[in-house]
């Protein structure tokens, strides 16, 4: 099948939750509106950042459902949705329900609890799940750093090569820019590597990548289009001047505990998803003034998303 290349910047959403933890559905209408504005041309939905590990298989389909009746009548908004988990035939099922309601793409990861033998494993397990769906593209979520999978990527294209036709590409969320760069250059360039670190992102442009996937594109959508703008103009100085104030934003993540801060982040710019499920540990109440004041000592003013 014929598989067109992502270009531009796909955000990875947050689930909207209320107080109790469970989902707010209707807060996704006005978060995707919100993603137009921006200028964000898709969203991958159940990932990391959307606490996919953390949703039941119900839940998963309800987000799925709730964001498929956003974009139906906008062919130019890209919505993958990662099936990822521990069980294939839960993925399989995640995979033919996300074909129902039309998705763009679906995406799978390593299973991180019985991990894959060898890469020969886990693409059998790819081939699977992405057999269930062979009209619909297949990505591979490669992020180690969660699932311990640590196979080069390059090892895994060549497994799949010609034996998965809907294969789409990688979701490359991994600092390993010698694998990245083969991955890309593999058949002249066949398959989409989606760069996964937004704080390495004008790395990967560098190295060839036209479509990113992030978190922080969420929050900080103006930055990364000016950004990718710039690299695009050949303004290396501004691009790398504005990769530097993505990376001081994000280490205010660390500084403030990790992933749940991004939900602290959209609280700031007005669009509040709530926190995140256990085991996350979030941000202690009492800690928002002095992470506002610190966001906001990063002078960022426009750079900052826009709701609605």
């Amino acid at each position: 099948m014929k598989i067109d290349h992502l270009t531009g910047l796909i955000a990875a959403p947050f689930t909207p939750m209320t107080a109790d933890g469970s989902l707010k559905l209707d807060r996704i209408p006005l978060y995707y509106r919100t993603l137009k504005t921006n200028r964000i041309r898709g969203a991958f939905i159940n990932g990391t950042t959307g606490e996919g590990a953390a949703l039941s298989l119900a839940e998963k389909k309800a987000v799925v459902e709730a964001w498929a009746a956003c974009v139906r009548n906008d062919p130019d908004f890209t919505l993958i949705t990662l099936v990822g988990g521990t069980c294939l035939q839960e993925c399989i099922e995640l995979a033919q329900h996300a074909r129902a309601q039309r998705l763009s793409g679906v995406a799978f990861l390593a299973p991180y609890y019985y991990k894959p033998a060898s890469v020969h494993h886990l693409a059998e397990a790819c081939i699977q799940v992405a057999g269930a769906v062979p009209d619909m593209p297949f990505y591979y979520y490669h992020i180690p750093s969660f699932t311990g999978c640590y196979f080069p990527m390059i090892d895994l294209l060549h497994a799949l090569d010609g034996k998965l036709d809907n294969l789409a590409g990688i979701k490359y969320t991994h600092e390993d820019f010698m694998d990245y760069l083969s991955c890309l250059r593999f058949r002249d360039g066949k398959y989409d590597l989606l760069a996964g670190r937004d704080e390495c992102l004008l790395a990967a442009l560098a190295l060839g990548a036209r479509a990113a996937v992030g978190s922080t594109y969420n929050y900080a959508a103006p930055l990364y289009n000016r950004l990718m703008d710039a690299y695009a103009a050949g303004d290396l100085e501004r691009a790398r001047a504005l990769q530097d104030r993505s990376i001081a934003m994000i280490r205010l993540l660390g500084k403030y505990g990790g992933i749940a801060v991004g939900k602290t982040f959209m609280r700031f710019i007005g669009l509040d998803c709530g926190d995140f499920r256990l085991p996350v540990a979030n941000p202690a109440p009492e800690a928002y003034a002095a992470f506002t004041a610190d966001a906001e000592s990063l002078g960022f003013g426009d750079l900052w998303s826009v709701v609605g």
